[in-house]
């Protein structure tokens, strides 16, 4: 079962590839709604097919699948590599009408902006990176370097900037998933190609006054609407959708001013190389500063209580005078050193963690497995109290900032995956 919110591509996933599954479909929304609400939803209709919903489970279960439901229609998407001539405002006209844009104005691919992007990569031109799609309904699109190359260019970057573009794509990781969730990406750059490139890790990292941070977010956002089909109502479905999506939350970590390691090397990588990091996830919370009543390591603790019911991940985004703090001051010789701290130290009721909605969805199918710890925590009274970060590995910590004010950012953005930049020069 599926809610009604995705009929249309539940359906055009079974046409496309060719695997006949039967769903039904319960109203729409489920995650917030009262358990009798939900059971209304079970014991009622349809809203699809307007049939019984629990019988139509039993018949979808034992019915023969009929010949007309086995048929396929593989749709992978193809594009002239070339579009006829026109003037600018109508070409400009062209890519907003086709969705390939995130709605401000591009700088149109000409086949000379695309040669000279090139130019930034000793790989060749139709040497193929990797696929995308946001949906399972379509077939995920293939795209080469070339490719890559044309959205450098609408975005509005340069050569320099193309191998993390490169490295970002060879992921294969969309800058958003289809699902009614609002969700939100960033991405961290490391390395000797910060500089190269001239990007901001301090003062205003994430804000939109740098020209490298800003057209390499920008890129994953086109290469997403364009290859990844994100396009509204039909495949992105995000209820009110993210602003940080226009650029990402792009930045360069601080690693001079930080008192740590840099976040790649904790991830396995050498001081040297350059690698971006991608993370995913929903929200973003300010904190109040630190102050000599709450330092930052107890701010962060009531900041991380915020996030635990709806993930048991986050990354910190903490101004180099507070790492600073942090280490001299409270004695967190390392970031493992401060994330082994968070996850003995945050502590919530059981009951806050297992009543929370997405918990409720999620986290269930894990307990009834028998997977740890939810399994031990599904099964403690409401009042007992649990550690909801009891992973220090899921707590992710980047240094960024310009070393103004003991302000830091705290985000139940999970680290996803790093690529190395150096591959794709």
């Amino acid at each position: 079962m599926t809610t009604a919110r995705f009929a249309d591509l539940m359906k055009q996933d079974s046409v496309t590839h060719g695997v006949p599954l039967r769903f039904s479909f319960p109203p729409y929304p489920v995650v917030g709604m009262p358990v009798f609400v939900l059971r209304q939803y079970i014991e009622g209709q349809d809203p699809v097919t307007g049939k019984p919903l629990m019988q139509e489970v039993i018949d979808g279960l034992t019915q023969p699948i009929t010949d007309e439901k086995r048929k396929t229609d593989f749709r992978k998407i193809s594009r002239p590599r070339l579009l006829e001539p026109d003037t600018e405002d109508n070409l400009q006209r062209f890519f907003l009408e086709k969705g390939w844009t995130d709605g401000l104005p591009i700088i149109l691919p000409t086949e000379e902006r695309v040669a000279e992007m090139l130019k930034g990569t000793s790989h060749a031109p139709d040497e193929v990176v990797g696929a995308l799609s946001i949906t399972d309904s379509l077939v995920p699109e293939e795209y080469t370097v070339e490719k890559l190359a044309v959205i450098a260019v609408m975005a509005g970057a340069r050569p320099e900037h193309f191998p993390v573009i490169l490295a970002i794509a060879s992921t294969q990781e969309a800058a958003w998933p289809t699902s009614t969730t609002s969700f939100g990406r960033m991405i961290v750059v490391n390395g000797p190609i910060r500089k190269e490139l001239g990007m901001n890790s301090g003062v205003g990292a994430l804000s939109p006054l740098n020209f490298a941070n800003s057209v390499i977010g920008r890129t994953w956002t086109l290469m997403t609407m364009t290859f990844g089909n994100a396009k509204a109502p039909e495949a992105f479905m995000g209820s009110q959708g993210n602003n940080s999506n226009y650029n990402n939350m792009c930045i360069a970590e601080n690693e001079e001013r930080s008192v740590w390691e840099p976040f790649h090397v904790q991830k396995g990588f050498k001081p040297e190389e350059s690698v971006v990091s991608l993370f995913r996830g929903w929200s973003v919370i300010n904190s109040m500063g630190a102050t000599n009543q709450r330092p930052p390591h107890e701010e962060t603790v009531m900041l991380l209580k915020a996030f635990c019911a709806l993930r048991s991940s986050a990354t910190l985004l903490l101004d180099p005078l507070v790492a600073k703090n942090l280490k001299e001051m409270q004695g967190f010789a390392t970031k493992q050193a401060f994330c082994q701290w968070l996850s003995e130290n945050v502590k919530i009721p059981a009951g806050q963690f297992t009543k929370a909605d997405m918990n409720y969805h999620f986290m269930l199918p894990f307990a009834q497995q028998g997977i740890e710890p939810y399994a031990t925590w599904y099964n403690l009274p409401d009042d007992a109290v649990i550690a909801p970060y009891n992973k220090p590995q899921n707590i992710n910590i980047v240094v960024a900032g310009g070393e103004t004010n003991a302000f830091w950012k705290t985000t139940d953005f999970a680290y996803n995956v790093s690529a190395s930049i150096d591959r794709w020069r």
